[in-house]
């Protein structure tokens, strides 16, 4: 069997399709097999208040499509503009190996898997910007 598997927690919470789904109170593990279903672990999710930095907020319009509550063409131009303006600042090889996923992904309108590649790049963003603080 393909698909994505999710292993829950005990009274751990995802978003389905725009449902959200609690397990009961031992860990269990769902497969998921519908192709192009948008799922979202709620403990993953950022917080409309923790949006307060470039690659959060990238990362924010692809959870935006997985929870239902943005267009998702609308959604793909403002990801593709985000992760080109990341791309004229994250130059590194690894920074752009990501973003390269998060496009690709994006442009196939696999929104988990760009809000993945994104999400990888948030301990660097976080690292640029207490350097930038120090200095």
């Amino acid at each position: 069997m393909s698909g994505l598997v999710l292993k829950l927690g005990p009274h751990e919470r995802v978003l389905v399709n725009g449902a959200v789904i609690e397990n009961g109170d031992r860990r269990s593990r769902l497969s998921i097999v519908t192709p192009g279903a948008n799922i979202l672990r709620l403990r993953d999710a950022i917080h409309p208040e923790e949006v307060n930095t470039p690659v959060r907020r990238v990362c924010y319009i692809a959870q935006l499509v997985l929870s239902g509550d943005a267009d998702k063409d609308e959604a793909r131009l403002q990801l593709m503009r985000g992760i080109e303006q990341l791309s004229q600042v994250l130059t590194d090889h690894d920074s752009r190996l990501q973003l390269d996923k998060a496009t690709e992904a994006a442009m196939d309108d696999q929104f988990y898997q760009a809000l993945k590649a994104l999400r990888t790049l948030l301990p660097r963003e976080e690292r640029l910007l207490a350097a930038g603080r120090k200095g």
